[in-house]
């Protein structure tokens, strides 16, 4: 699996809890989901359970707790997919 096709699965997952629809039509890797598309915490803990569940991956709390741009979600499913 690529990049782009990896940024599609997460875009996919996070598009349900997005509250600012124009940060998530203008994502790029630095947007943060908090701060940018307005997720709140606890749809972001949805988010990474989607994440895990769609990639087959687990996020230990330490990870999930970087997970807050797009940048950190893509480095995390790399680095635990890699270690599948």
């Amino acid at each position: 699996m690529n990049q782009e096709e990896i940024l599609q699965k997460l875009k996919a997952i996070v598009q349900p809890f997005v509250k600012n629809e124009e940060a998530f039509i203008n994502l790029t890797e630095d947007t943060d989901f908090i701060n940018d598309l307005q997720i709140n915490s606890a749809n972001l803990v949805d988010v990474v359970l989607d994440t895990e569940e769609a990639f087959d991956i687990e996020i230990d709390n330490i990870s999930m707790e970087k997970m807050v741009t797009i940048k950190a979600a893509l480095e995390i499913i790399n680095t635990k997919l890699s270690e599948n």
